[in-house]
């Protein structure tokens, strides 16, 4: 357990808080645990499963606690190959190889190690994703990447692709947009800066945008929060922030990055 309890202070930067052997926890900078039962699941008991975008690797994790027979993990091999807006793109690897140390990767192979686990990393961008590649899946979930995609649609039909059964998208969802709009799909573009934000959109624009890349939606959530995590830089307080903890209180639960959740299926296409 000391060893493992190394491992993880090895780590520089860990996105996922992630149970471990021996009652340890990773500080991860979100918490999906308290909301991960508000997802709309579907059953993964043997069948073969993809995460994209897995990062630390927690969604590719709990998949294979749910009974899943083989889970992919698929994520880019290294920081120079985020969606980098132009105004970052010459310094945003190398910045963010300081932040989150040189390898890429390090926290999901540290958890697996840690758990015991057979999921399986495969180092490959969602935009190359093609059946000749990985093969086809059952069940596809993704969580938290589109904002991170200059072209979310593309990559969304690169998942279809590979589909055979379900799809699972879980996404951050501007409220604003979505408590002013709520039957108009829209989207806020932002495309700038390291925080690698490009498009969020509201609940009914993630709906639609799910149903343009060639799904039909089969449920969805209620708009949550995804909750910091240990890990997660010190948040902005005082009175001017009360108005927007309140908001986000109100019609995502709980304070954290208001998100949405979808169950899908790929439709048939004339």
């Amino acid at each position: 357990m000391t060893e493992l309890r190394q491992a993880i202070g090895a780590v520089p930067l860990w996105y996922h808080t992630i149970d471990l052997p021996g009652g340890m926890e990773t500080p991860g900078y979100f918490d999906l645990r308290p909301i991960v039962d508000v997802l709309p699941w579907p059953d993964v008991r043997g069948k073969r499963c993809l995460d994209v975008g897995t990062y630390d690797g927690y969604l590719a994790f709990e998949l294979e606690r749910r009974g899943a027979a083989e889970v992919v993990a698929l994520d880019i091999p290294d920081h120079e190959d985020w969606d980098w807006p132009p105004d970052v793109r010459a310094q945003g690897g190398e910045r963010l190889a300081k932040l989150a140390g040189p390898e890429k990767g390090a926290g999901f192979r540290t958890a697996r190690a840690g758990l015991g686990s057979a999921v399986e990393k495969v180092d490959m961008s969602v935009y190359e994703l093609s059946p000749e590649r990985v093969g086809t899946f059952d069940v596809v979930v993704c969580g938290s990447l589109m904002l991170h995609l200059r072209d979310p649609l593309r990559a969304l039909e690169r998942i279809r692709m590979v589909c055979d059964g379900f799809f699972m998208s879980s996404e951050e969802i501007d409220l604003v947009l979505s408590v002013a709009h709520p039957r108009r799909p829209l989207a806020r573009l932002n495309g700038s800066g390291e925080q690698l934000q490009w498009w969020v959109p509201n609940v009914v624009g993630h709906r639609r945008m799910i149903y343009a890349a060639g799904f039909e939606i089969l449920r969805g959530s209620a708009p949550y929060s995804e909750p910091f995590g240990e890990g997660h830089p010190a948040r902005r307080s005082g009175l001017g922030q009360l108005p927007l903890r309140a908001f986000r209180t109100v019609f995502s639960g709980r304070m954290g990055v208001p998100h949405a959740a979808l169950l899908a299926r790929p439709r048939v296409l004339l």
